[in-house]
């Protein structure tokens, strides 16, 4: 079952609302191509995170935004 805002892995809770909704993006994607759930997660949080660096948004809900 594809993950959304509303229902996703517990171990995006900790991500931002920005880097959690790119987590599920990613993730929904991998499953589509048959990845292994657990595999696809771990991937799409290290992804989301990196995407966040570079961009310069918070990983997490508490962290400030860097460009203030």
């Amino acid at each position: 079952m594809p993950w959304n805002a509303g229902y996703f892995p517990a171990a995006m809770q900790h991500l931002s609302e920005a880097t959690r909704l790119k987590a599920i993006a990613i993730a929904n994607a991998l499953l589509a191509q048959g990845m292994e759930e657990g595999k696809a997660i771990r991937i799409a949080i290290a992804k989301s995170k990196e995407r966040a660096l570079h961009h310069g948004v918070p990983m997490r809900d508490d962290e400030r935004k860097w460009h203030d």
